[in-house]
């Protein structure tokens, strides 16, 4: 079976994760919604997504393909309904489509036109950009059974004080040390090579990628997830980062999701509640107003390549872009367009060669190309964001 996981009606809602990535490659629980289709097929599945970001998620289409909304997490039963789809059937619960089978892209017209297979059951499917977080206790439970299933953990250092440990697992090369891990809310995942440092204090659900670093004194609540090279430090509680982003100082970060190699400065802190107990209002990039979350618990969102300077405060509900660098005192407003330079005082245009260049300096940390056709996808956001920055407006 050919697998190709499509960009849905819900990427404008994902944004600004999808400014950068397939909604497929949204990072959730311990995996990728990529990386848990492909290890229960066994095989790479490709993605059908925007033309910009076609050269680096290329489709691979052949004779006879299931297409399958990125957003939508599969589980074992939904998997044995979406192997099953016969040619020209598609895959429904109500109103909203799930996979459908055929050689071809199709539109919605077309698809409308199929055989409809009903699913009843209750599946994890990502809506908006606050699922993310708010789903991801339930998607960390399940890859953690998808993961370890049948397999032993690494030998766990007696210098640590475990809670259920039988819900501890460590891949090989992972180090922990004199740190408290309390699987009782919760499963704990660390990755290879991974590594947390004395004195952490850790409640699950936590996922910790490869090569991911919690440094001395950590305070993480779960559910939340470090993607792979991420650093942590501080207070963390209820939040995502998709890999190579640092948040490695005092401060907190809540009920909160970071795309990749963005940083969060020493000292900086969101607030993850507001003063009078309200519901949180984030912006949407389709309505390019504020929607209401129905969330009382609702931090920062933050795309890819963002960064903050150290003491930066993020209010309730903030959602930053990609490319932003944010300093100086006080609050920044609730929503900074990408390519965004300054704080609360004020914002400028961030050019994309400047831009670059620091792209360039922070990938090279990590022993990763800045390439043209990383430029190219940035160049591609900065041009679909230019509306929402006032001195270019």
């Amino acid at each position: 079976m050919n697998c190709i996981l499509y960009d849905g009606p819900e990427r404008g809602s994902l944004l600004p994760f999808t400014f950068t990535r397939p909604v497929c490659d949204v990072r959730i629980g311990i995996l990728t919604i990529r990386e848990k289709w492909e290890h229960r097929l066994k095989t790479a599945v490709s993605c059908h997504t925007e033309e910009y970001l076609s050269e680096k998620f290329p489709l691979q289409l052949e004779k006879d393909n299931i297409f399958v909304n990125g957003g939508v997490l599969p589980d074992a039963q939904l998997f044995k309904a979406v192997e099953g789809l016969g040619d020209q059937q598609a895959l429904r619960q109500g109103d909203e489509l799930i996979a459908y089978r055929s050689g071809h892209v199709l539109d919605a017209d077309s698809i409308a036109g199929m055989e409809t297979v009903e699913y009843s059951t209750e599946y994890i499917r990502i809506r908006n950009t606050w699922d993310i977080f708010s789903l991801n206790g339930k998607a960390l439970e399940a890859d953690f059974e998808l993961l370890t299933r049948g397999r032993k953990s690494a030998a766990i250092s007696k210098t640590n004080g475990l809670i259920n440990p039988e819900r501890i697992f460590l891949e090989e090369g992972a180090k922990v040390e004199f740190s408290i891990l309390n699987a009782t809310e919760g499963p704990i995942y660390i990755g290879k090579e991974a590594e947390v440092m004395e004195g952490c204090n850790i409640r699950g659900g936590f996922a910790l990628g490869e090569q991911g670093v919690v440094k001395m004194g950590a305070k993480i609540y779960g559910p939340t997830t470090a993607g792979p090279y991420c650093k942590l430090g501080g207070e963390i509680s209820n939040s995502v980062l998709f890999g190579y982003s640092s948040k490695g100082h005092d401060g907190y970060l809540g009920n909160s999701v970071l795309g990749e190699w963005c940083n969060i400065g020493a000292d900086s802190n969101t607030s993850n509640l507001k003063n009078n107990y309200a519901m949180v209002k984030l912006w949407n990039y389709n309505t390019e107003r504020f929607q209401q979350t129905g969330l009382q618990f609702c931090g920062l969102m933050m795309g890819d390549h963002s960064k903050s300077a150290i003491d930066t405060m993020f209010n309730t509900g903030t959602v930053v872009g990609v490319s932003t660098n944010i300093f100086s005192a006080g609050f920044p407003r609730n929503f900074v367009p990408s390519f965004s330079w300054g704080g609360a005082s004020g914002f400028t245009t961030y050019q994309t060669q400047k831009a670059f260049e620091t792209a360039k300096v922070v990938m090279a940390r990590r022993n990763m190309e800045f390439s043209d056709m990383e430029a190219r996808i940035l160049q591609a956001v900065f041009e679909q964001t230019r509306k929402y920055r006032k001195d270019e407006s």
